[in-house]
């Protein structure tokens, strides 16, 4: 499917991966799983995952399989050819339908999930949060710039 050179890895162990919010193809999170996938077949993932939890929110609403994300990454395919692939396969969603999935994924506060709760506190607590406002996408980030802040 590539039809560019090889999207070039991020090196996790020096700087974090894409935002979450930054949407490719409509989708949150892809740019993210994409930057953390690459890292992985490189070697420089650090203490970053890919075909996590939060990869598999994205995985999960279009019914693919991280494993065939992968395979695409071991391709070379770019971010917007891999918001193709997944357009394409898995549960057909609109737009609209994506839209309101990345809007929904993006406002998530994973304290409003009793199964989550505790765990959530534990990950803010650190870092000056208060787990009862703060997104999903609110905690990676502060995550992320504490981790890298050297």
């Amino acid at each position: 499917m590539s039809t560019a050179a090889t999207t070039p890895a991020k090196d996790l162990t020096k700087q974090p991966p894409t935002s979450p919010r930054i949407r490719v193809g409509g989708y949150a999170i892809l740019a993210r799983m994409a930057d953390k996938g690459r890292a992985f077949l490189a070697g420089v993932n650090g203490e970053y995952h890919f075909d996590c939890p939060l990869d598999n929110m994205l995985f999960g609403f279009k019914g693919v399989k991280g494993d065939d994300v992968k395979a695409l990454l071991v391709a070379g395919n770019s971010d917007s050819e891999i918001a193709a692939w997944i357009d394409t396969h898995g549960e057909p969603k609109t737009t609209t339908e994506i839209k309101e999935w990345s809007d929904g994924i993006e406002a998530y506060l994973p304290y409003s999930n009793p199964e989550k709760r505790e765990w959530f506190v534990e990950q803010t607590k650190p870092l000056g949060l208060d787990a009862e406002k703060t997104s999903l996408f609110d905690w990676l980030e502060a995550d992320d710039a504490a981790s890298f802040k050297k």
